[in-house]
Parts: C-alpha cells; structure tokens; sequence
C-alpha cells in the first residue's frame, strides 16, 4: 500500500539510511478520521504507539482530539507536543509512574482489577484537585479477530485486559466495589490493521459480557487497529455503527488508530552496500529487518520494494539482507527488471507507522534519519539524524 508517489523523489537529496514522510499524505488521513469524528461523534485519538512522529504534532493537532499513550514517557510526549485529551493504558503501571501521570493525564485506564485497588487512594486523592481526570479498566472480550498471535490481545492467556469471569469475581469483594466506582469507562482492543466488520463482531461480545455495567459509565474506547484511511475502509459502516451505539448507551466513544495515521505516507530509503553470491545472489543493504524494521521478521510480513516484484518474477532476483551479524536480519527476496549495482537506493514503502518507534542500535547499527517530504512543492526537510552519541547514550 503507497498513496504517495515517491518516484518524484529525488533519493540522492536524502542521507541513507532514511525514514521519509510526505506531510501531504498525512493530512489526507488526518482529514478522513476528522470526517469519521464529526459524523459519528466520536472522539479520535492519534496512538503514539504506531507513530511518534512529533516534528507532525502541529498537523495532527489540527484534526483529532487529543492522543493515547502506551506509558508514562508516550504520555510526556504527548504533553510536551500534542494537544487535547491525554490517555494513557499500560499493562502495568509502577507507583511512581501513576503519581506523576495524575498530575496531567486526562484518562488513566488500568489493566486489571488488582492494578485499581493498589493505586485507589492515590487516585481519589488526585481527584479532589482534578476534575477532568478519568479512570477506566481494559476489558478482554476473549473474542479473537487476530490471524497472528503476536499481535492478538485476545489470544488464549493473553495479559491484556480482564474478561468478564475475572472481572465479576472481583466485583464480588466489597473492598473492589468501593474501589470500581472510580471507573469511568471501559476499553477494549482486538484488532490490527482491520476493517470494520472485525469491529462490528468484537462490538457484539463486548456488548454480550460487559453492557450491564455500562449504565454507570461515561466512556467506552473501542481501542486501536481500525484501517480507516486504507481504501477499502467501510467508514459509512463505521460511522453509522459508533452513532448507533452511541444513542443505545449514552456513553461517549472513543476510537484511537495509530497506524491509519500513517498509512501510505512514508518510506524507507536505503542503499546497497554489497552484492555476493552464496548459493544465490544477495543484497547487503545499510538498513536492517532487525534493527530497522522488525515487524518483518516478527510478524512476519514481505515489505514492498518499488520496482521490485516476487521472486523470480523479474530477470534478476536477489535475497536482501541487513547488515548486522544476526543471521537471520534477512528481508525478503525480490526480482528487478535490471543488476543491482553496489550504491543504488532501494525504497520500501509504507514504512512510516510501526517502524522508527520500534527501531534499535544492535551491533551499533546506525538509526536511520527521519525526513519530512511535501509531495506538492518538493520540499524536504531531514528534522533529524543520528550518528555515534546516541548509540552511546542509550549505553553506559
């Protein structure tokens, strides 16, 4: 998937390797999920998680109402940059994380009952200064819409969130019924680069095990992973299914896409280092599936080069590899229509959502600079490198 067409790009302006977003690309979203917010009436928030990208904070400030955060420091980021609500979720929050986020989070959701009671005073205590200042709990449907594992939260013994046995084991206990009317809202999370009926189906157990508490809440966050910038989005669907649900229950919807934020903007721009031969012709590049783009290799996915087709599908078909001392830090195998020669740039599209938060410096591998594109003017800015000092300070 790549709206933009980065071939107008001219790859020698830019350092190697390098992240490029096209600002104009993630407006073109950033308008979609505006227009899912004003006719649905919820309220969208930018995942951190997928794209912390915050040389853009300005634009997405413009359009959605505020951002969600993995953890105190996504948390920080948010308020240091972005504007609107702050929410933050963690599988697990230390004390001290809690009592410096109650300073200025807006809605704090914890992941387990037990999570709640241990912090109970400190949160009513917060609330006797701060009125906008919410607490929620992450429920577990236990409905899989995953196809892979690693990234299915409701996967059989997944940690991610409390079902609905658990959770009324615990409203048995008087000390959890003091302690749950702190909760303001529920949130939930099943899917990944998904489309709406997913959604709808994950809806219908979460309504199934959960609604009779909905009566005493304000807020429900359908979380995460709705592909509603990709072009076969339903968003008619989406936007009918939230206004429905909505009037159903009088709670306020939430919906935080992290990745459709980013979908289609960006790539990774890299250069060939090397071209050997062991038992087939392969690449040596100066990015890694490691270090650079890790999803490859756990999810795992083929990223798309421009260009390049299947193996074999082209005359000239090549392995291509990073460059660390990891074996397995292989991408895929490509076909060109040419040799690749030692120099050339190589693009990999739609890398900008789910890969420079998750970068490493493994083997001392350098980070690859982060640049903003205009597609419209040409315009391009390289915001930020990176070079030996911050391999060092992530070190001691």
């Amino acid at each position: 998937m790549q709206f933009t067409d980065f071939a107008q790009l001219d790859l020698t302006r830019l350092p190697s390797p390098c992240f490029v977003v096209d600002e104009i690309a993630v407006e073109r979203n950033l308008n979609i999920l505006n227009t899912v917010q004003q006719q649905s009436g919820a309220k969208v928030l930018h995942a951190l998680k997928a794209f912390s990208m915050w040389s853009l904070a300005p634009l997405t400030n413009k359009y959605l109402s505020g951002t969600c955060s993995s953890g105190l420091h996504e948390a920080k980021l948010a308020k240091e940059f972005y504007h609107g609500e702050i929410h933050v979720y963690s599988a697990g929050f230390s004390e001290a994380d809690i009592r410096e986020l109650v300073t200025f989070a807006h809605h704090i959701v914890f992941n387990s009952p037990s999570q709640l009671l241990r912090f109970e005073s400190i949160c009513r205590e917060a609330l006797t200064t701060r009125d906008d200042l919410s607490f929620g709990l992450r429920i577990n449907p236990q409905h899989s819409e995953g196809e892979v594992a690693l990234y299915d939260p409701c996967a059989k013994g997944s940690r991610l969130g409390t079902p609905a046995s658990e959770l009324e084991k615990y409203l048995a206990l008087p000390e959890f019924q003091q302690a749950f009317t702190l909760i303001s809202g529920l949130h939930f999370h099943t899917l990944c680069e998904q489309g709406f009926l997913p959604l709808q189906r994950t809806l219908a157990s979460v309504e199934a095990k959960f609604s009779h508490l909905f009566t005493t809440l304000k807020w429900i966050n359908f979380g995460g992973g709705h592909h509603i910038t990709a072009p076969d989005y339903d968003t008619e669907s989406l936007i009918t299914c939230i206004k429905s649900f909505m009037s159903k229950y009088a709670l306020q919807v939430y919906i935080e896409p992290g990745e459709a934020v980013a979908i289609g903007t960006g790539i990774l721009s890299c250069e060939v280092l090397d071209v050997i031969h062991n038992d087939f012709p392969q690449l040596i590049l100066d990015t890694s599936a490691t270090c650079h783009m890790p999803d490859t290799l756990e999810m795992p996915y083929r990223p798309d080069i421009s260009g390049a087709g299947q193996a074999n599908e082209k005359p000239h078909t090549y392995r291509l590899g990073g460059l660390t001392c990891l074996a397995g830090d292989v991408i895929n195998d490509y076909s060109f229509d040419k040799p690749i020669q030692v120099g050339q740039r190589l693009v990999f599209e739609d890398m900008a959502h789910y890969t420079m938060v998750k970068t490493s410096t493994f083997n001392g591998t350098q980070l690859p600079s982060i640049a903003i594109w205009n597609s419209k003017t040409d315009k391009l800015n390289v915001v930020k490198s990176f070079g030996y000092e911050d391999f060092k300070q992530r070190l001691s």
